[in-house]
């Protein structure tokens, strides 16, 4: 790349220095704070994984205990929120209703409206409120009732608690445990970007998270698990995947959740989250999404020699956990939220405007012609 070519999209261009995120897309490794997301998604928890992302280093079982209580003297939504959720238009965009709640959340917390007042403390509680609104979101929209906060419990109990007011099974919190870790954060997409271009300026962090959100509500950023889930259900049956599939691949139609910028070869969180609907499914007695997406992947890499990336098991896991496909993006913003603010943290440490420039390609020397004169 020389000086004064164009990366459209940015693609390879090294835009800052971080200590949170890595991704050898080569080798599909993937690490938070150098550590294998495989070994957090197996032996470790999503409060941990949070405390990794903001402080640097695995908490303590002291520490680890302390950010949960923390997390779940957080949960109440501020009632002027909870209206600003409830009187929302029913039907709409939920991202639109995520976004502007935590807009209007700032405004309650002037402590933390200040980018010099800003700590791991407004992370905590961005992290923590972000399943009180998508709950409300939803029980509003099926005229239910708002559900009391948890107070204790793990992050993922509060988030499908939330959702479906009715207690989960342990497998269900630990498979929600692991898709929150596989989301919790990925280097510079375009939501974690939008969060750090607005830190840049020295806004504050819940300017930044509805820049995020903002990001992430955009169809080529989030909402691919939908688009996945939504491809299965207009398959049906096992026996009419490859006819769909290679209908649509011949009709240059993009299948989502497979392929990926920065992989080369499988996702490592696809390859965590493929077993988790295995698990989920059995536990259940219903294996059709997986045995739909085992199918569909074999199809997809004889066509297209594409492999599939987290996305495409994701939505069959949140389908088994009775929660519908219009919070699937809220629910990964409730994941991502912990690594944007972590990014957050991270720019105010090391403060420089993100401000890069265009290569100018319209006109130069046009007269002036005035409004009289002009045809």
């Amino acid at each position: 790349m020389t000086d004064n070519e164009v990366q459209r999209g940015l693609e390879d261009v090294i835009a800052l220095e971080s200590q949170i995120c890595f991704i050898d897309g080569k080798k599909g490794r993937l690490l938070y704070r150098g550590y294998d997301i495989r070994d957090l998604a197996q032996y470790s928890t999503f409060e941990e994984v949070a405390y990794l992302l903001w402080n640097g280093r695995l908490p303590t079982a002291d520490q680890r205990e302390a950010l949960r209580a923390r997390l779940g003297e957080l949960r109440t939504l501020p009632e002027p929120v909870m209206r600003i959720v409830s009187e929302m238009p029913q039907g709409g965009n939920a991202m639109d209703v995520l976004r502007t709640a935590v807009s209007a959340l700032g405004a309650f917390t002037p402590a933390e409206t200040g980018a010099a007042s800003t700590s791991v403390a407004s992370a905590e509680r961005l992290t923590a409120i972000l399943p009180a609104i998508i709950g409300q979101l939803h029980r509003a929209r099926q005229g239910l009732p708002p559900v009391a906060p948890m107070t204790g419990g793990s992050h993922a109990a509060w988030i499908l608690h939330a959702i479906r007011g009715t207690p989960a099974t342990d497998l269900e919190i630990r498979s929600m445990d692991a898709a929150l870790i596989l989301h919790a954060d990925h280097d510079l997409n375009a939501s974690t970007f939008a969060a750090r271009v607005t830190a840049s300026t020295l806004s504050d962090i819940y300017s930044a998270i509805t820049s995020a959100i903002g990001a992430l509500k955009g169809p080529l950023h989030g909402g691919a698990n939908e688009r996945a889930m939504e491809l299965l259900e207009e398959i049906g049956t096992l026996d009419r995947v490859e006819e769909v599939v290679r209908s649509k691949l011949a009709h240059h139609e993009r299948i989502m959740g497979f392929g990926h910028r920065v992989y080369k070869v499988e996702d490592p969180r696809a390859t965590i989250m493929r077993e988790w609907s295995r698990r989920i499914g059995e536990a259940k007695g219903n294996l059709h999404y997986y045995e739909l997406l085992r199918k569909e992947e074999q199809v997809v890499f004889a066509e297209k020699k594409l492999y599939p990336n987290v996305d495409l098991y994701s939505g069959s896991i949140y389908a088994l956990l009775d929660i519908p496909k219009y919070l699937f993006t809220p629910i990964f913003a409730a994941s991502r939220v912990s690594g944007w603010t972590a990014h957050v943290l991270e720019e105010y440490q090391d403060l420089r405007l993100i401000r890069p420039t265009s290569r100018y390609v319209g006109p130069t020397d046009v007269p002036y012609v005035s409004i009289e004169k002009r045809s």
